[in-house]
C-alpha cells in the first residue's frame, strides 16, 4: 500500500471513531500509566496537557472515571527501566509512552499491557518496534513523530537556509535501533551526496559527552548540526555549544528553535498527543492495539528564529519564509 493510500485509510477511519466512542462512558475508574523520557520541564508538559484534555473530551475525567499514572525519565536509561517495571507493576489498563527509550523500556517489560506511543520516529516496516505498520499485531501502536523522509530534509533545509555550509554533524541518542539509526544516517548521507556535502555522525548518551563530539566538530570550519528527533534531552547543553561555535543548528523538535537553534522542522507533537488521545480511548473501551494502524505525520511545520539567524551573521531566503509556519523574530 502506497503511504498517501495508507494515510487516506487511516483519516477516513479516525473521523468515524468519536461517533462510537461516546456511546456508553464507562462508569469504573480506569488506569493510564504515562512514561515520558523526556524531562518534566513546562515544554514538555504541553504535549501531557493536551492529552489530557483530549482524554477529557473523549469523556475520561481525572477523578472521576480515569487515573493517570504518570513518570518522567529525565533522559535516564536507569530511570526509565525502573518507570516502566514500576508502571507495569501497577497493572495499568493502558501505558501511553512518550519517546523511543520510553518505548524500549517498557517493551521490555510487557507484552500484554496495551501501549500507545506518541514520538517513537523509529517506525517502520519490519523493525523491532512494531511488525507492521498497517497491522502491528502485539501490544505497541501509535503515531510515529516522523517519516523516513525526513532526515534528508533537515539536510536541504539548513543548507537553504546557510549556502556556504559545507558539513553536517547528524546527532541522535545512541539507545535505540541500530538497523534504524543506520537507515536515518544513510538519508542524510546521501541528501547531503547530492548538495556535495560532508557527514559526520555523533551518537551520545550523556552531556558532557555530546558538548565534546560538538566541540570536536567545530573546530573546522562552514559546519552546521541536525539535532535527530529522539534527542529530546540535554537541548541546553547542545545549544549552549551551538551557540559557542557559532553553529547553525536544524531540529525536528520545536522546543530547540525556541529557545535558540536557528529552525526546525517536524510534527507537531502536542497534537500528535492529542491524536494519541484516540487510540488510548479505544483500547479503554475494547479495542485491541494490534488491530490500530501505526500513524505517520501528515504535516510538518518549519519554524525559523530570525533572532539566532542574526546573530549567525544569516539571512533567512524569501522563498524560505514564505514556507516557514512560525518565524521568530
Amino acid at each position: 500500500m502506497k503511504r498517501r493510500e495508507f494515510i487516506t485509510l487511516v483519516g477516513g477511519a479516525a473521523a468515524a471513531w468519536p461517533l462510537a466512542t461516546h456511546a456508553q462512558e464507562p462508569s469504573r475508574v480506569r488506569r493510564v500509566g504515562v512514561l515520558f523520557g523526556t524531562s518534566e520541564s513546562e515544554t514538555e508538559l504541553a504535549p501531557v496537557s493536551a492529552f489530557r484534555e483530549a482524554m477529557g473530551k473523549l469523556g475520561w475525567i481525572e477523578g472521576r472515571n480515569l487515573r493517570i499514572d504518570l513518570r518522567f525519565g529525565e533522559g535516564d536509561p536507569a530511570r526509565l527501566r525502573a518507570y516502566a517495571k514500576e508502571l507495569v507493576r501497577l497493572a495499568p489498563d493502558v501505558i501511553f509512552a512518550g519517546g523511543n527509550i520510553a518505548v524500549r523500556a517498557l517493551q521490555q517489560e510487557t507484552e500484554v499491557i496495551p501501549i500507545v506511543f506518541v514520538g517513537a520516529g523509529a517506525v517502520a516496516e519490519g523493525n523491532t518496534t512494531v511488525r507492521n505498520l498497517t497491522h502491528p499485531e502485539g501490544n505497541l501502536t501509535g503515531f510515529a513523530n516522523k517519516d523516513e523522509a525526513i532526515e534528508g530534509k533537515w539536510v536541504q533545509l539548513i543548507k537553504e537556509m546557510v549556502p556556504r555550509l559545507a558539513r553536517v554533524n547528524f546527532v541522535y541518542y545512541d539507545g535505540i535501533n541500530p538497523s534504524v539509526v543506520r537507515g536515518e544516517i544513510a538519508s542524510v548521507e546521501a541528501a547531503a551526496r547530492a548538495l556535495s556535502m560532508q557527514v559526520t555522525t555523533t551518537p551520545f548518551h550523556e552531556a558532557a559527552a555530546i558538548e565534546q563530539a560538538i566541540d570536536a566538530f567545530a573546530s573546522a570550519q562552514s559546519g552546521g548540526l541536525i539535532i535527530n528527533s529522539n534527542v529530546t534531552t540535554h537541548r541546553d547543553s547542545i545549544l549552549r555549544s551551538a551557540a559557542k561555535h557559532q553553529l547553525p543548528l536544524i531540529s525536528a523538535i520545536k522546543s530547540y528553535t525556541y529557545a535558540g537553534g536557528l529552525m526546525s522542522y517536524g510534527a507537531d507533537v502536542p497534537n500528535l498527543h492529542r491524536e494519541a488521545a484516540s487510540y488510548v480511548d479505544r483500547i479503554l473501551r475494547g479495542a485491541k492495539p494490534g488491530d490500530l494502524p501505526v500513524q505517520l505525520p501528515t504535516k510538518y511545520d518549519l519554524v525559523i528564529n530570525l533572532r539566532t539567524a542574526k546573530a549567525l551573521g544569516v539571512t533567512a531566503p524569501p522563498s524560505l519564509l514564505a514556507t516557514a509556519d512560525q518565524v521568530i523574530e
